[in-house]
Protein backbone atom coordinates (compact mmCIF):
# COMPACT_ATOMS: atom_id res chain seq x y z
CA UNK A 1 0.00 0.00 0.00
CA UNK A 2 2.60 2.61 -0.60
CA UNK A 3 1.04 4.42 -2.93
CA UNK A 4 -2.00 4.59 -0.49
CA UNK A 5 -4.92 6.14 -1.84
CA UNK A 6 -2.92 9.59 -3.91
CA UNK A 7 -4.15 8.21 -7.19
CA UNK A 8 -7.69 7.76 -6.41
CA UNK A 9 -7.59 11.56 -5.06
CA UNK A 10 -5.49 12.68 -8.10
CA UNK A 11 -7.53 10.87 -11.24
CA UNK A 12 -10.80 12.03 -9.64
CA UNK A 13 -9.38 15.93 -9.09
CA UNK A 14 -8.00 15.72 -12.68
CA UNK A 15 -11.34 14.86 -13.87
CA UNK A 16 -13.05 16.97 -11.97
CA UNK A 17 -11.53 20.04 -12.90
CA UNK A 18 -11.76 19.33 -16.72
CA UNK A 19 -15.12 19.24 -16.19
CA UNK A 20 -15.21 22.33 -14.58
CA UNK A 21 -13.19 24.02 -17.02
CA UNK A 22 -15.77 22.53 -19.63
CA UNK A 23 -12.56 20.49 -21.62
CA UNK A 24 -14.52 17.44 -21.22
CA UNK A 25 -18.06 17.95 -22.04
CA UNK A 26 -20.69 15.84 -19.45
CA UNK A 27 -24.29 15.83 -19.05
CA UNK A 28 -24.70 14.65 -15.58
CA UNK A 29 -28.71 14.66 -16.44
CA UNK A 30 -27.47 11.47 -18.03
CA UNK A 31 -26.93 7.56 -16.84
CA UNK A 32 -25.14 7.08 -20.02
CA UNK A 33 -22.47 10.21 -19.45
CA UNK A 34 -22.29 9.67 -15.82
CA UNK A 35 -20.83 6.03 -16.13
CA UNK A 36 -19.12 7.00 -18.67
CA UNK A 37 -17.72 9.90 -16.49
CA UNK A 38 -17.07 7.25 -13.95
CA UNK A 39 -15.13 4.43 -15.96
CA UNK A 40 -12.75 7.32 -17.39
CA UNK A 41 -12.32 8.39 -13.90
CA UNK A 42 -11.11 4.95 -12.60
CA UNK A 43 -9.42 4.40 -15.97
CA UNK A 44 -7.22 7.53 -15.52
CA UNK A 45 -6.38 6.10 -11.26
CA UNK A 46 -5.13 2.46 -12.66
CA UNK A 47 -2.83 4.55 -15.06
CA UNK A 48 -1.46 6.90 -12.57
CA UNK A 49 -0.91 3.50 -10.19
CA UNK A 50 1.24 2.07 -13.06
CA UNK A 51 3.08 5.20 -13.53
CA UNK A 52 3.65 6.07 -10.21
CA UNK A 53 4.90 2.75 -9.29
CA UNK A 54 7.05 2.71 -12.69
CA UNK A 55 7.96 5.86 -11.31
CA UNK A 56 8.76 4.76 -7.86
CA UNK A 57 11.00 1.45 -9.34
CA UNK A 58 13.36 3.47 -11.76
CA UNK A 59 14.13 6.28 -9.47
CA UNK A 60 15.96 3.83 -6.92
CA UNK A 61 13.46 4.33 -3.99
CA UNK A 62 13.96 0.35 -3.35
CA UNK A 63 17.58 0.38 -4.34
CA UNK A 64 19.07 0.17 -7.41
CA UNK A 65 17.53 -1.56 -10.26
CA UNK A 66 20.65 -3.16 -11.42
CA UNK A 67 21.40 -4.86 -7.97
CA UNK A 68 17.35 -5.44 -7.93
CA UNK A 69 17.29 -7.38 -11.37
CA UNK A 70 14.56 -7.51 -13.70
CA UNK A 71 12.70 -10.13 -11.65
CA UNK A 72 12.32 -8.21 -8.72
CA UNK A 73 11.07 -4.50 -10.34
CA UNK A 74 8.90 -6.46 -12.04
CA UNK A 75 7.48 -8.27 -8.94
CA UNK A 76 7.78 -4.54 -7.49
CA UNK A 77 5.74 -2.96 -9.69
CA UNK A 78 2.88 -5.76 -9.86
CA UNK A 79 2.81 -5.66 -5.84
CA UNK A 80 2.18 -1.71 -6.25
CA UNK A 81 -0.47 -1.95 -8.96
CA UNK A 82 -2.24 -4.83 -6.97
CA UNK A 83 -2.27 -2.86 -3.77
CA UNK A 84 -3.62 -0.02 -5.92
CA UNK A 85 -6.52 -2.03 -7.92
CA UNK A 86 -7.36 -3.27 -4.58
CA UNK A 87 -8.30 0.10 -3.15
CA UNK A 88 -10.23 1.54 -6.66
CA UNK A 89 -12.24 -2.09 -5.92
CA UNK A 90 -12.62 -0.79 -2.25
CA UNK A 91 -13.77 2.29 -3.03
CA UNK A 92 -16.49 1.26 -5.54
CA UNK A 93 -17.41 -1.22 -3.23
CA UNK A 94 -18.85 1.58 -1.06
CA UNK A 95 -19.90 3.85 -3.91
CA UNK A 96 -22.35 1.17 -4.91
CA UNK A 97 -23.77 1.24 -1.78
CA UNK A 98 -22.27 -1.28 0.93
CA UNK A 99 -21.41 0.71 3.81
CA UNK A 100 -21.71 4.47 5.08
CA UNK A 101 -19.79 7.47 3.01
CA UNK A 102 -17.39 7.10 0.66
CA UNK A 103 -14.17 4.73 -0.29
CA UNK A 104 -11.63 7.44 0.59
CA UNK A 105 -13.06 9.12 3.36
CA UNK A 106 -12.91 5.76 5.30
CA UNK A 107 -9.41 4.85 4.34
CA UNK A 108 -8.50 7.92 5.66
CA UNK A 109 -9.91 7.85 8.72
CA UNK A 110 -9.03 4.06 9.25
CA UNK A 111 -5.80 5.18 8.29
CA UNK A 112 -5.83 8.16 11.52
CA UNK A 113 -7.56 5.67 13.86
CA UNK A 114 -5.31 3.04 13.28
CA UNK A 115 -2.19 5.71 13.88
CA UNK A 116 -3.91 7.25 17.34
CA UNK A 117 -4.42 3.28 18.43
CA UNK A 118 -1.08 2.52 17.95
CA UNK A 119 0.78 5.48 19.13
CA UNK A 120 -1.64 5.43 22.26
CA UNK A 121 -1.10 1.44 23.11
CA UNK A 122 1.71 -0.28 21.24
CA UNK A 123 3.74 -2.55 23.21
CA UNK A 124 6.35 -2.36 21.31
CA UNK A 125 9.43 -1.51 23.43
CA UNK A 126 12.38 1.04 22.06
CA UNK A 127 15.79 1.68 23.31
CA UNK A 128 16.25 5.35 23.27
CA UNK A 129 19.31 5.78 25.56
CA UNK A 130 17.61 6.19 28.68
CA UNK A 131 16.54 2.96 29.08
CA UNK A 132 13.99 0.74 27.50
CA UNK A 133 10.82 2.64 26.76
CA UNK A 134 7.44 1.67 25.41
CA UNK A 135 5.90 3.14 22.24
CA UNK A 136 2.64 3.87 23.40
CA UNK A 137 2.00 6.71 24.89
CA UNK A 138 -0.23 5.92 27.49
CA UNK A 139 1.62 2.47 28.34
CA UNK A 140 4.60 4.40 28.75
CA UNK A 141 2.50 6.13 31.19
CA UNK A 142 1.99 3.92 33.41
CA UNK A 143 5.66 1.95 32.94
CA UNK A 144 7.63 5.18 33.94
CA UNK A 145 5.44 6.09 36.64
CA UNK A 146 5.69 2.30 38.31
CA UNK A 147 9.23 1.72 37.25
CA UNK A 148 10.97 5.45 38.20
CA UNK A 149 11.55 6.27 41.75
CA UNK A 150 11.25 9.74 41.22
CA UNK A 151 7.52 10.12 39.75
CA UNK A 152 7.30 13.92 38.90
CA UNK A 153 9.79 13.41 36.69
CA UNK A 154 8.12 9.98 34.93
CA UNK A 155 5.27 12.01 34.57
CA UNK A 156 7.25 14.82 33.01
CA UNK A 157 8.81 12.70 30.60
CA UNK A 158 5.38 10.42 29.75
CA UNK A 159 3.97 14.13 28.95
CA UNK A 160 6.96 15.76 26.99
CA UNK A 161 9.06 13.15 25.80
CA UNK A 162 10.99 13.36 22.30
CA UNK A 163 10.81 11.72 19.28
CA UNK A 164 8.07 8.87 20.68
CA UNK A 165 4.58 9.39 20.92
CA UNK A 166 3.65 11.04 24.73
CA UNK A 167 0.31 11.90 26.53
CA UNK A 168 0.48 15.68 25.15
CA UNK A 169 0.02 14.41 21.74
CA UNK A 170 -3.10 12.36 22.50
CA UNK A 171 -4.72 15.53 24.76
CA UNK A 172 -4.24 17.66 21.48
CA UNK A 173 -5.36 15.28 19.32
CA UNK A 174 -8.49 14.91 21.33
CA UNK A 175 -8.96 19.01 21.95
CA UNK A 176 -8.60 18.73 17.85
CA UNK A 177 -11.74 16.69 17.61
CA UNK A 178 -13.82 18.43 19.80
CA UNK A 179 -13.27 22.21 18.26
CA UNK A 180 -13.74 21.15 14.63
CA UNK A 181 -16.75 19.28 15.69
CA UNK A 182 -17.66 21.80 17.64
CA UNK A 183 -17.30 24.42 14.35
CA UNK A 184 -19.40 22.22 12.61
CA UNK A 185 -22.47 23.96 13.60
CA UNK A 186 -21.69 26.99 12.88
CA UNK A 187 -24.21 28.30 10.18
CA UNK A 188 -26.60 30.84 8.86
CA UNK A 189 -30.22 30.04 7.91
CA UNK A 190 -31.35 32.41 5.09
CA UNK A 191 -35.44 31.97 4.60
CA UNK A 192 -36.72 30.91 1.44
CA UNK A 193 -40.23 29.86 0.41
CA UNK A 194 -42.18 28.71 -2.19
CA UNK A 195 -43.42 30.87 -5.10
CA UNK A 196 -46.46 28.74 -5.76
CA UNK A 197 -47.39 28.12 -1.85
CA UNK A 198 -48.10 30.58 0.14
CA UNK A 199 -47.59 30.34 4.18
CA UNK A 200 -44.79 27.31 3.06
CA UNK A 201 -41.45 28.37 3.74
CA UNK A 202 -37.83 26.85 4.68
CA UNK A 203 -34.61 27.73 5.35
CA UNK A 204 -31.16 27.52 3.38
CA UNK A 205 -28.41 26.54 5.34
CA UNK A 206 -24.91 27.93 4.20
CA UNK A 207 -22.34 26.17 7.02
CA UNK A 208 -19.02 27.84 8.02
CA UNK A 209 -16.90 24.76 6.43
CA UNK A 210 -19.13 25.45 3.16
CA UNK A 211 -16.63 22.82 1.46
CA UNK A 212 -16.43 20.81 4.44
CA UNK A 213 -13.32 19.12 4.16
CA UNK A 214 -12.14 19.22 0.74
CA UNK A 215 -9.83 21.87 0.92
CA UNK A 216 -7.66 20.05 3.27
CA UNK A 217 -8.00 16.80 0.63
CA UNK A 218 -7.01 19.09 -2.74
CA UNK A 219 -4.05 20.78 -0.77
CA UNK A 220 -2.62 17.15 0.28
CA UNK A 221 -3.14 15.89 -2.86
CA UNK A 222 -1.03 18.73 -4.19
CA UNK A 223 1.29 18.46 -1.57
CA UNK A 224 1.68 14.54 -1.67
CA UNK A 225 2.39 15.05 -5.27
CA UNK A 226 5.21 17.49 -4.63
CA UNK A 227 6.77 15.04 -2.11
CA UNK A 228 7.05 12.32 -4.74
CA UNK A 229 8.52 14.05 -7.52
CA UNK A 230 11.60 15.96 -5.15
CA UNK A 231 11.89 12.33 -3.55
CA UNK A 232 12.11 11.16 -7.07
CA UNK A 233 14.47 13.60 -8.44
CA UNK A 234 16.95 13.48 -5.35
CA UNK A 235 16.83 10.04 -4.80
CA UNK A 236 17.77 10.26 -8.97
CA UNK A 237 20.37 13.28 -9.42
CA UNK A 238 21.56 14.08 -4.93
CA UNK A 239 24.01 16.79 -6.17
CA UNK A 240 22.01 18.64 -8.78
CA UNK A 241 21.87 22.65 -7.01
CA UNK A 242 17.88 23.20 -8.92
CA UNK A 243 16.87 19.55 -7.21
CA UNK A 244 18.34 20.27 -4.02
CA UNK A 245 16.71 23.62 -4.03
CA UNK A 246 13.25 21.87 -4.46
CA UNK A 247 13.76 19.30 -1.43
CA UNK A 248 16.58 17.75 0.20
CA UNK A 249 15.88 14.10 2.11
CA UNK A 250 16.85 12.03 5.06
CA UNK A 251 15.92 8.80 6.18
CA UNK A 252 13.84 8.90 9.80
CA UNK A 253 15.89 7.58 13.03
CA UNK A 254 13.39 5.54 14.01
CA UNK A 255 11.73 4.55 10.49
CA UNK A 256 12.45 2.35 7.86
CA UNK A 257 14.59 3.98 5.01
CA UNK A 258 11.45 4.55 3.23
CA UNK A 259 10.35 6.37 5.76
CA UNK A 260 12.13 10.16 4.73
CA UNK A 261 11.80 13.40 6.22
CA UNK A 262 12.75 16.83 3.87
CA UNK A 263 15.21 18.93 5.65
CA UNK A 264 15.58 21.37 3.18
CA UNK A 265 14.63 23.07 0.26
CA UNK A 266 11.02 24.44 -0.98
CA UNK A 267 9.45 20.86 0.07
CA UNK A 268 10.67 21.47 3.78
CA UNK A 269 8.75 25.04 3.82
CA UNK A 270 6.13 23.36 3.19
CA UNK A 271 5.88 20.18 5.45
CA UNK A 272 4.54 20.96 8.62
CA UNK A 273 6.20 21.48 12.00
CA UNK A 274 5.93 18.48 14.36
CA UNK A 275 5.95 19.95 17.41
CA UNK A 276 5.81 23.88 19.48
CA UNK A 277 10.01 23.04 19.85
CA UNK A 278 10.66 22.93 16.33
CA UNK A 279 8.25 26.49 15.78
CA UNK A 280 10.56 27.96 18.73
CA UNK A 281 13.34 26.30 16.56
CA UNK A 282 12.78 27.61 13.22
CA UNK A 283 9.76 30.16 12.93
CA UNK A 284 10.49 31.50 9.58
CA UNK A 285 9.73 27.56 8.69
CA UNK A 286 6.43 27.82 10.83
CA UNK A 287 5.86 31.62 9.21
CA UNK A 288 5.65 29.90 5.29
CA UNK A 289 3.67 26.98 6.66
CA UNK A 290 0.99 29.17 8.10
CA UNK A 291 0.74 31.47 5.18
CA UNK A 292 0.75 28.37 2.66
CA UNK A 293 -1.81 26.24 4.10
CA UNK A 294 -4.08 29.66 4.46
CA UNK A 295 -3.73 30.48 0.99
CA UNK A 296 -3.74 27.40 -0.73
CA UNK A 297 -7.25 26.07 1.52
CA UNK A 298 -8.94 29.75 0.40
CA UNK A 299 -7.96 29.37 -2.81
CA UNK A 300 -8.78 25.63 -3.37
CA UNK A 301 -11.80 26.18 -1.84
CA UNK A 302 -13.24 29.09 -4.14
CA UNK A 303 -11.96 26.77 -6.72
CA UNK A 304 -14.23 23.68 -5.62
CA UNK A 305 -17.53 25.78 -5.54
CA UNK A 306 -17.16 27.27 -9.21
CA UNK A 307 -16.26 23.45 -10.70
CA UNK A 308 -18.55 21.57 -8.16
CA UNK A 309 -21.75 23.08 -9.12
CA UNK A 310 -22.10 24.81 -5.44
CA UNK A 311 -21.55 28.74 -6.82
CA UNK A 312 -23.81 31.08 -5.94
CA UNK A 313 -24.94 30.80 -9.11
CA UNK A 314 -25.29 27.36 -9.02
CA UNK A 315 -27.05 27.34 -6.00
CA UNK A 316 -29.32 30.17 -7.70
CA UNK A 317 -30.60 27.89 -10.47
CA UNK A 318 -31.44 24.59 -8.20
CA UNK A 319 -33.40 27.02 -6.07
CA UNK A 320 -35.58 28.81 -9.10
CA UNK A 321 -35.90 25.29 -10.67
CA UNK A 322 -37.73 24.01 -7.55
CA UNK A 323 -39.91 27.17 -7.38
CA UNK A 324 -38.62 28.58 -4.59
CA UNK A 325 -37.05 32.92 -3.48
CA UNK A 326 -35.22 34.16 -0.83
CA UNK A 327 -38.01 35.81 1.66
CA UNK A 328 -38.25 39.60 1.11
CA UNK A 329 -35.84 39.58 -1.98
CA UNK A 330 -36.84 39.49 -5.62
CA UNK A 331 -36.16 36.53 -7.85
CA UNK A 332 -34.11 38.37 -10.23
CA UNK A 333 -31.71 39.30 -7.14
CA UNK A 334 -31.31 35.65 -5.70
CA UNK A 335 -27.98 35.05 -7.47
CA UNK A 336 -26.60 38.72 -5.82
CA UNK A 337 -28.13 37.92 -2.68
CA UNK A 338 -26.49 34.20 -2.27
CA UNK A 339 -23.16 35.68 -3.83
CA UNK A 340 -22.42 37.83 -0.15
CA UNK A 341 -22.24 34.79 1.45
CA UNK A 342 -21.43 31.77 -0.65
CA UNK A 343 -17.72 32.74 -1.59
CA UNK A 344 -17.03 34.54 1.95
CA UNK A 345 -18.16 30.75 3.48
CA UNK A 346 -15.81 29.06 1.13
CA UNK A 347 -13.10 31.10 1.40
CA UNK A 348 -13.12 32.14 5.11
CA UNK A 349 -14.29 28.25 5.87
CA UNK A 350 -11.19 26.99 3.95
CA UNK A 351 -9.13 29.75 5.79
CA UNK A 352 -10.75 28.13 8.95
CA UNK A 353 -10.07 24.62 8.44
CA UNK A 354 -6.39 25.07 7.00
CA UNK A 355 -5.59 27.32 10.56
CA UNK A 356 -6.89 24.06 12.72
CA UNK A 357 -4.86 21.81 10.66
CA UNK A 358 -1.71 24.28 11.73
CA UNK A 359 -2.40 24.69 15.36
CA UNK A 360 -3.04 20.53 15.10
CA UNK A 361 0.49 20.35 13.69
CA UNK A 362 2.30 22.35 16.03
CA UNK A 363 0.40 21.20 19.33
CA UNK A 364 1.84 17.94 17.71
CA UNK A 365 -1.60 15.68 17.16
CA UNK A 366 -1.49 12.31 16.14
CA UNK A 367 -1.31 11.36 12.52
CA UNK A 368 -0.91 15.22 11.03
CA UNK A 369 -3.51 17.82 12.05
CA UNK A 370 -4.55 17.20 8.39
CA UNK A 371 -5.06 13.96 8.85
CA UNK A 372 -6.57 15.05 12.40
CA UNK A 373 -8.82 17.27 11.08
CA UNK A 374 -9.95 15.00 7.94
CA UNK A 375 -11.04 12.68 10.38
CA UNK A 376 -13.01 14.59 12.83
CA UNK A 377 -15.12 16.10 10.55
CA UNK A 378 -16.58 12.45 9.61
CA UNK A 379 -18.90 11.12 12.67
CA UNK A 380 -20.46 14.75 12.27
CA UNK A 381 -20.98 14.38 8.81
CA UNK A 382 -22.45 10.62 9.06
CA UNK A 383 -24.40 11.74 12.35
CA UNK A 384 -26.27 14.96 10.65
CA UNK A 385 -26.89 12.62 7.45
CA UNK A 386 -28.78 10.28 9.19
CA UNK A 387 -30.77 12.31 11.31
CA UNK A 388 -31.51 14.12 8.25
CA UNK A 389 -32.57 10.36 6.54
CA UNK A 390 -30.72 11.81 3.23
CA UNK A 391 -28.63 9.34 1.21
CA UNK A 392 -24.79 9.14 0.78
CA UNK A 393 -23.26 10.63 -1.86
CA UNK A 394 -21.14 7.78 -4.28
CA UNK A 395 -18.06 9.85 -4.13
CA UNK A 396 -16.06 12.77 -1.83
CA UNK A 397 -15.23 14.11 -5.17
CA UNK A 398 -18.95 13.98 -6.92
CA UNK A 399 -19.17 15.15 -10.95
CA UNK A 400 -20.75 18.54 -10.80
CA UNK A 401 -22.95 18.47 -7.53
CA UNK A 402 -22.33 20.17 -4.34
CA UNK A 403 -20.73 18.09 -1.29
CA UNK A 404 -22.74 15.81 0.77
CA UNK A 405 -22.33 18.26 3.70
CA UNK A 406 -22.39 21.40 2.13
CA UNK A 407 -25.50 22.62 1.68
CA UNK A 408 -28.24 22.32 -0.91
CA UNK A 409 -31.64 23.50 -1.90
CA UNK A 410 -34.54 22.71 -0.22
CA UNK A 411 -37.12 20.61 -2.44
CA UNK A 412 -40.10 18.68 -1.49
CA UNK A 413 -38.96 16.04 -3.62
CA UNK A 414 -38.13 12.34 -2.37
CA UNK A 415 -33.89 11.74 -2.43
CA UNK A 416 -32.47 10.13 -5.37
CA UNK A 417 -31.18 6.47 -4.84
CA UNK A 418 -27.64 6.32 -3.18
CA UNK A 419 -26.22 5.42 -6.17
CA UNK A 420 -26.51 8.63 -8.35
CA UNK A 421 -24.51 11.24 -8.50
CA UNK A 422 -27.07 13.25 -8.44
CA UNK A 423 -28.14 12.35 -4.81
CA UNK A 424 -26.32 15.55 -3.62
CA UNK A 425 -28.19 17.98 -5.39
CA UNK A 426 -30.95 19.01 -2.85
CA UNK A 427 -31.67 18.72 0.35
CA UNK A 428 -35.91 18.20 2.03
CA UNK A 429 -36.80 21.47 3.45
CA UNK A 430 -37.32 22.38 6.99
CA UNK A 431 -40.44 23.61 6.62
CA UNK A 432 -41.87 26.12 9.52
CA UNK A 433 -44.54 24.23 11.41
CA UNK A 434 -46.77 27.09 12.23
CA UNK A 435 -47.42 27.56 8.65
CA UNK A 436 -48.42 24.14 7.62
CA UNK A 437 -50.92 23.99 10.59
CA UNK A 438 -52.31 27.23 9.80
CA UNK A 439 -52.62 26.48 6.52
CA UNK A 440 -53.64 22.79 7.40
CA UNK A 441 -56.53 24.34 9.48
CA UNK A 442 -57.22 26.55 6.60
CA UNK A 443 -57.98 24.09 4.27
CA UNK A 444 -60.31 22.35 6.62
CA UNK A 445 -62.27 25.54 7.39
CA UNK A 446 -63.06 25.79 3.88
CA UNK A 447 -63.81 22.05 3.77
CA UNK A 448 -66.14 22.17 6.28
CA UNK A 449 -67.69 25.81 4.79
CA UNK A 450 -68.14 23.89 1.28
CA UNK A 451 -70.06 21.05 3.02
CA UNK A 452 -72.04 23.18 4.94
CA UNK A 453 -73.09 24.94 1.45
CA UNK A 454 -73.69 22.11 -0.19
CA UNK A 455 -75.99 20.76 2.58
Amino acid sequence: MELGISPIITSGLVMQLLAGSKIIDVDQGLKEDRALFSGAQKLFGILITVGEAVAYVISGMYGDVRELGAGNSILIILQLFVAGIIVIILDELLQKGYGLGSGISLFIATNICETIVWKAFSPTTINTGRGTEFEGAIVALFHLVVTRTDKLKALKEAFYRQNLPNITNIMATVLVFLVVIYFQGFRVDLPVKYRSQRGMQGSYPIKLFYTSNMPIILQTALVSNLYFLSQLLYKRYPNNFLVNLFGKWKDEETGGPHQQLPISGLVYYISPPNSIAEVLEDPLHALIYLAFILVACALFSKTWIEVSGSSAKDVAKQLRDQQMVMKGHRDSSLAKELNRYIPTAAAFGGMCIGALTVVADFMGAIGSGTGACRTASMPWQHSDRMMSGLPYPPHPLPPRTPLHDAPSAPSPAPPTPPHSPLSTAAHPPRVCMRHTTRLHAAHQRAAAFAAAARG
